[in-house]
């Protein structure tokens, strides 16, 4: 299915552009290739930009470390709290600058920028640039990947070194912290230029490649994240002021109403089909708009751990079954189990986000066997990658050929209702919540049953005499909290007017139909509330029961730090312009 991206990839990464670094910033060449006689053929310009989708496919880019960086929410987190310097520390808010998997991420984002200011440069000085649309849109393609790892380093670092031209030599490499706000704007002009020059993604549209669709989905992404608030260098968390702030809503509206002229919408086959097509590697461009591609071969560099760490578990099958069984699933992740009951009772989108069950090998019959985990709240999984939805046999026993979806439909959809809410026009973000929820076979919500889905009820359901479903929680700060940065009783969303129910809404929809997709916990701090909301769930959740702390980031997260990642501390010791100051609360 996707095997030509990984050749085309691997040519390239060897012979071309393939980086050797001497620090984790320095992407000074090593290559047969000289830049400037480079660039002299259609198929030369498209390795080049093969070469940057290869950086973000890396094992250890988004094929397992960018797993942990999302968690932990107030959906899920890594099981386990010892010490790791790598997934463990990550979710429980216990990093430092010498984690091992944020050194991954920072390299591999910076190593593809670099690859795509090579290739923008290149591609744009070939001859007869301006008359040819294949140059075009690879350049698109590649000012896509550019914006799409600038914007990763903005979300996870803030203020970081950056620049659009190419490093030529060791010293080039280095650069003094640039301020987010100028990164935001090369970041929106390149997907500007992606989204005008892409076309919109056909039936036979692959979702591994940049499309115009991806580019305004992210730009949409960019400006939500932009217009809320996020930690600055003094410590503090702001955001624009309103008058831009509307602004950024009003663009993501326009954005919203472009995609009236696209193909794209909710996949036709229901919820749970449409993630059973990532794990039986099917590509299907109609709600996704957009995956980083992996695919296992002799070197594991391109494979990925999807379904893998972040699905059910799955036990190790014996030698001798790589053709008949499932392989192995580690299940580094667990749910917070009380989101289970969140859930409409005939929410579609409840069973196949949380997977209460795992699977065991059975040595007598040469084969797994299912094992029933409804009643062990501390074994529920995430649940949208699963090895028993891919094929049997396997090309290795932890990885898979499984994608990364990182941009869809759906989200488009509530990007747009969150956009509208904020520009006062509650009545099309209700029409638009309501379409997600209409896909997902859940109550649609109205003003007048607003309490009903969305605040908490006391009692029992006169019916099935069992406590009412959805029994979601108040968002308030329990009265009994202690931890520090939170204050007892606080109202964590006001819901007193018609936006503050909306915002409301989009408080648990987001989680009811984004959950383990990466974006939630980015969502919770540009809305200001990640600790707040890690408190209610952390207080609330089974898995802090008495002295058992399974699930402690509300106890470790510091208010004003852990906003933001610290700049490895070899990059820190590397590179002198950033004058030994990491970020607030990192030394």
């Amino acid at each position: 299915m996707k095997k030509y991206i990984f050749i085309a990839a691997t040519i390239f990464g060897a012979s071309a552009l393939m980086t050797s670094c001497d620090d984790v910033l320095t992407e000074k060449p090593d290559s047969f290739y000289e830049k400037d006689t480079y660039f002299n053929t259609a198929s030369k310009a498209e390795m080049a930009v093969l070469g940057i989708y290869n950086s973000i496919s890396n094992t250890n880019h988004y094929g397992s470390c960018e797993m942990a960086t999302p968690s932990s929410d107030d959906m899920y987190f890594v099981n386990g709290t010892n010490i790791d310097n790598s997934r463990r520390d990550l979710s429980h808010y216990q990093f430092t600058t010498n984690n091992q998997w944020l050194s991954n991420i920072w390299l591999y984002n910076y190593q593809g920028i670099d690859r795509a200011n090579m290739a923008i440069d290149g591609i744009q000085k070939m001859p007869g640039y301006a008359e040819n649309d294949k140059y075009k849109q690879l350049d698109a393609e590649a000012r896509f990947l550019r914006a799409f790892q600038a914007f990763d380093l903005v979300k996870y670092w803030g203020d970081v070194p950056f620049k659009t031209t190419y490093s030529t030599t060791y010293s080039s490499a280095f650069g003094p912290r640039v301020d987010r706000e100028k990164i935001y704007d090369q970041i929106i002009d390149d997907l500007n230029f992606a989204k005008k020059t892409l076309p919109w993604a056909t039936a036979t549209s692959s979702p591994e490649r940049a499309t115009q669709g991806a580019a305004r989905a992210l730009l949409m992404r960019v400006l939500l994240q932009r217009a809320g608030y996020s930690l600055r260098m003094n410590g503090q968390s702001e955001r624009p002021d309103d008058a831009t702030r509307k602004t950024y809503f009003e663009q993501v509206v326009k954005e919203w109403e472009a995609f009236a002229e696209s193909n794209h919408g909710f996949y036709t086959g229901g919820y749970e089909a449409f993630f059973k097509t990532f794990n039986e590697l099917k590509l299907n461009s109609q709600e996704s708009l957009f995956e980083i591609a992996f695919q296992f071969e002799d070197k594991k560099s391109q494979g990925g751990w999807w379904g893998s760490y972040n699905g059910p578990e799955v036990g190790a099958p014996e030698p001798g079954t790589q053709n008949t069984a499932m392989g192995r699933a580690n299940a580094f992740f667990r749910v917070v189990p009380e989101w289970y009951d969140f859930f409409d009772t005939n929410d579609q989108r409840r069973d196949v986000t949380i997977c209460r069950y795992g699977w065991k090998w059975d040595k007598n019959n040469k084969t797994h066997k299912k094992s029933d985990y409804s009643g062990n709240k501390a074994k529920w999984f995430p649940g949208k990658w699963r090895r028993e939805w891919m094929a049997l046999g396997y090309k290795d026993p932890n990885g898979t050929d499984v994608n990364y979806c990182v941009l869809r439909y759906a989200d488009v959809v509530l990007m747009a209702a969150e956009a509208y809410n904020e520009l006062g026009n509650t009545t099309e973000a209700w029409n638009l919540i309501n379409e997600v929820r209409q896909r997902a076979g859940a109550t649609a919500v109205t003003a007048a049953n607003y309490a009903e889905i969305y605040k908490h009820r006391e009692g029992k359901d006169p019916v099935t005499k069992k406590p009412y479903v959805p029994n979601v929680y108040n968002l308030v700060v329990p009265a009994n909290a202690t931890v520090e940065g939170v204050t007892p009783g606080k109202t964590i969303i006001d819901d007193s007017d018609e936006q503050g129910k909306v915002r409301t809404a989009l408080y648990w929809e987001r989680g009811f139909e984004l959950a383990f997709e990466g974006q939630r916990k980015y969502d919770l701090i540009r809305w200001g509330i990640l600790k707040d909301a890690l408190t209610l769930f952390g207080m609330n959740s089974k898995f802090n029961s008495g002295s058992s702390k399974g699930y402690p980031a509300y106890i470790n997260f510091v208010v004003g730090k852990h906003e933001l990642f610290p700049i490895p501390l070899n990059e820190m010791q590397s590179n002198p312009l950033l004058e030994g100051k990491n970020n607030p609360g990192y030394k």
